[in-house]
């Protein structure tokens, strides 16, 4: 299975002046943890990177930190994260079937999980790790609720996000050719009629924002290792 993280974003709300990628956790940066659950996954074979070349002298010296056995490439990232996805698809080798798609920021994601995402892509094209929300939901318009969607339906999407290449491909230059701005791959998958699966997710696989976020994450991972 091919993996492609994008890790070209900011730190800003996170209130860091660089990517909230190289800031720390329990001595590592957190590109590291996801970098070896990627490694300890049985089905990972082929790991890009995409990010921002001022951050390439510092992601390396983590991959070198980490000495792992799957092969790392580094991929130039966009301005936005659809863009540096795309980027990243070009970079694939020409015989990638399918792809797995996971932010760099959900650090805490397990191997467990990125198998259980790989697997999925034996039955379906597209799919998206996700959880069922837990909280009531308000659509709101100019601060009045104008609707309280049926909580049964919602789920919370995370990554992984898994596709065929061929069809990712394709929706993207779609997207490009339409003008088409989405925050994540399945919103694409969706803009051209196409399935899109859910694959359970973990409650744990959070996506590090905020510092509030950090020590959180912090938390759970002190929880794992003792």
């Amino acid at each position: 299975m091919y993996l492609l993280i994008p890790a070209a974003g900011s730190g800003r709300r996170m209130g860091s002046d660089r990517n909230k990628l190289l800031l720390d956790l329990l001595g590592k940066p957190l590109l590291a943890w996801t970098l070896l659950a990627a490694e300890a996954s049985q089905t990972i074979e082929w790991i890009g990177i995409i990010g921002q070349s001022i951050d390439w002298e510092e992601f390396k010296a983590i991959v070198r930190s980490l000495n792992l056995t799957k092969p790392i490439h580094f991929i130039q990232g966009g301005s936005t994260r659809q863009e540096s996805v795309f980027n990243g698809l070009q970079a694939l080798p020409s015989d990638a079937a399918h792809v797995l798609i996971h932010d760099g920021a959900r650090c805490l994601a397990t191997p467990t999980l990125f198998d259980r995402c790989s697997q999925a892509l034996e039955s379906c094209d597209g799919f998206i790790a996700a959880i069922p929300v837990k909280d009531t939901i308000k659509v709101v318009d100019n601060g009045a609720i104008v609707s309280t969607p049926d909580r049964s339906q919602l789920w919370a999407a995370q990554t992984p996000q898994g596709f065929s290449v061929p069809l990712l491909k394709k929706c993207h230059a779609e997207g490009r050719q339409n003008g088409w701005e989405v925050t994540d791959d399945a919103a694409l998958f969706e803009q051209c009629e196409l399935e899109v699966r859910i694959v359970e997710g973990e409650e744990t696989n959070l996506k590090v924002t905020t510092p509030v976020d950090l020590a959180i994450a912090e938390f759970i991972l002190r929880q794992r290792l003792h």
